[in-house]
């Protein structure tokens, strides 16, 4: 199976760079780590859970579309909250995101890491690669 990184590390705000990969690769799957709701500079972009969600989701969909996928390849989504009380306006913006077939999902409260970062969402696409006859049988991990 190949094994391939999609993105670039994640920066924040004081310049730091943080050793994950943005997403990985692996087959027919991606793996995109856990998206907070920041802008490229690692700032957040909005102190509201909705504002918050909306970025991290698109966060996600840029990540995928790198690696030529888009948000209806996502099959299992977790996210994490800092607050129980944000679960119904985090659920609001996360449906407008996935309004049919929406994923597995996983929903837990927790802390987070960024000062004022509300929620934390990673995801899992499946989008199967074009396959050649030969390889079926011929397989690589890197």
């Amino acid at each position: 199976m190949t094994i391939e990184s999609i993105g670039q590390p994640l920066r924040l705000a004081n310049g730091e760079t943080v050793p994950l990969s943005a997403a990985i690769r692996a087959g027919d799957f991606i793996f995109v780590s856990g998206q907070l709701g920041i802008d490229d500079q690692g700032r957040l972009v909005a102190p509201d859970i909705a504002g918050q969600v909306r970025q991290c989701i698109e966060r996600i969909r840029g990540i995928l579309a790198q690696a030529g996928a888009g948000l209806d390849a996502v099959i299992k989504a977790t996210a994490w909250l800092t607050e129980p009380s944000d679960f119904a306006a985090f659920n609001a913006a996360y449906r407008e995101f996935f309004p049919e077939r929406p994923p597995a999902r996983s929903t837990v409260v927790s802390a987070l890491l960024i000062p004022g970062a509300r929620v934390e969402i990673e995801a899992v696409a499946y989008i199967e690669r074009p396959r050649s006859r030969h390889s079926a049988h011929s397989r690589s991990a890197h």
